[in-house]
């Protein structure tokens, strides 16, 4: 039996609109969902990558999506003198194929989010949470992955939607701006009950 040969990995970086974290794009499918680990614990359980990503000292956190790796560094160290570090690990890494994510992650993840939906909302609510969950995932999320990022639902309150926000999104000056103006905006119209959303660091 022949292999084919997957071809050497390209990787390039982008900026994000956070300065602390920048995007790792390589031209490989990684992971076809969103990933992220703010904590050493997470990735120890879940993802070998974020697992070994952590084992540099800068590294403060790891979120993997489609076809890169953002990676959100400690502020007090500068992107010029570990850019190349994790270039090159990352190379590497993918290159050797290892594992990104352990197997029953992201079953993990559905079956928690629809427990907390059963557990705190019943009827109307809950109907409105499915709606507005619905609507981030389908128009707000893939404009935020663009940015190296990531948007979760996280409460619905009498009229306020709380969401986190997760990789470069994460302590980006830009993202109350893109909230207020334009995840606000669109929930407020296409959900008549929506009268704010205040956003949570993830």
């Amino acid at each position: 039996m022949s292999t084919v040969a997957a071809g050497p990995v390209m990787l390039y970086t982008e900026q994000t609109p956070n300065p602390e974290t920048i995007k790792f794009v390589v031209n490989r499918m990684l992971y076809k969902g969103t990933a992220d680990f703010r904590t050493r614990e997470l990735a120890d359980e879940w993802s070998p990558l974020a697992a070994a990503l952590f084992d540099h000292a800068y590294v403060k956190g790891v979120y993997i999506c489609n076809n890169y790796v953002s990676i959100t560094k400690e502020f007090n160290y500068n992107w010029p003198d570990i850019m190349l570090v994790l270039k090159e690990f990352l190379k590497q890494y993918i290159a050797d194929d290892k594992p990104i994510l352990r197997k029953g992650f992201e079953e993990a993840v559905q079956a928690q989010e629809a427990e907390k939906i059963e557990a705190e909302y019943s009827g109307e609510d809950a109907e409105l949470v499915k709606k507005i969950k619905e609507l981030i995932d389908t128009y707000v999320k893939p404009a935020v992955e663009m940015d190296g990022g990531n948007i979760e639902f996280r409460s619905f309150n009498k009229g306020v939607v709380s969401v986190v926000l997760q990789g470069s999104c994460s302590g980006c000056p830009s993202s109350t701006i893109t909230l207020k103006s334009g995840i606000e905006g669109m929930l407020k119209r296409m959900v008549p009950e929506v009268t704010e959303v205040v956003a949570e660091m993830g």
